[in-house]
């Protein structure tokens, strides 16, 4: 298969409208956010039923059922209801975006050592200060697993975009394939690939600044690990 297209110093213009710097950036754009909407949504109501304990089977199975629906489903469905545009889709991306976020948090939350929280209330720390201060900072590897694991599906599947009339990367192969242009195809597939790869680079980067040496075992001196990430399998309420 030819890698013309991808080559072509015509298509990596940052003047044109159809290059690859400009179907990035909204690729980009309906990536964070869904990103962002998701974490509001289900980082609050895990970081809730994980420290309280309340709701948890509700939630966490709320949240595994969501895992099981197809996102070119819900985004039949929100285009029937809705009509094209950027509403169905980011609905689309969001739904799969909150059961992993909703896990690691809820999994983050709950792996904190019930001594860790008695210690906690012991010195006087109220509720909030517990949760924010004591038992966010010791899950942050696997709250950052979680939206890790969710960037990846979410920057995968945002090419559907493309189906409702958008932009973003999902032009390449949706217009590719009605064409039969297969370099065309081929070149958006290896370009969204490689973005996929950044992010999450960028996300490892980010827990390896961010999470403490110990709180994820390491010594000050240690290579900082990036192999965390949150569980790929659904999260059983009784964690």
């Amino acid at each position: 298969m030819s890698l013309d297209y991808l080559l072509d110093p015509t298509n990596w213009a940052f003047a044109s409208p159809d290059g690859f710097p400009q179907r990035i950036l909204e690729h980009l754009g309906y990536t964070a956010l869904a990103l962002l909407i998701a974490a509001v949504i289900a980082f609050p109501i895990g970081l809730l039923i994980g420290h309280t304990g309340r709701g948890a089977l509700v939630a966490i199975n709320l949240g595994n059922a969501g895992r099981a629906l197809p996102t070119l489903g819900v985004l039949m469905l929100a285009l029937g209801l809705i009509g094209i545009g950027l509403v169905p889709v980011t609905i689309a991306l969001v739904v799969l975006a909150i059961p992993p976020v909703l896990a690691s948090t809820y999994a983050g939350i709950r792996s904190v050592a019930d001594e860790t929280v008695d210690a906690a209330r012991g010195v006087g720390m109220t509720e909030v200060q517990i949760a924010w201060r004591v038992e966010v900072p010791i899950a942050l590897p696997l709250l950052i697993g979680g939206l890790r694991n969710a960037s990846l599906q979410v920057v995968s599947t945002a090419s559907i975009a493309a189906y409702a009339g958008l932009g973003g990367l999902g032009r390449y192969l949706f217009d590719g394939l009605a064409t039969l242009q297969y370099d065309q195809v081929v070149a958006g597939a290896i370009v969204l690939a490689a973005l996929a790869v950044a992010i999450d680079l960028v996300l490892a980067g980010a827990q390896r600044l961010l999470v403490s040496p110990g709180v994820d075992g390491r010594s000050a001196g240690d290579r900082p690990s990036t192999t965390e990430t949150a569980p790929a399998e659904p999260i059983s309420a009784a964690t």
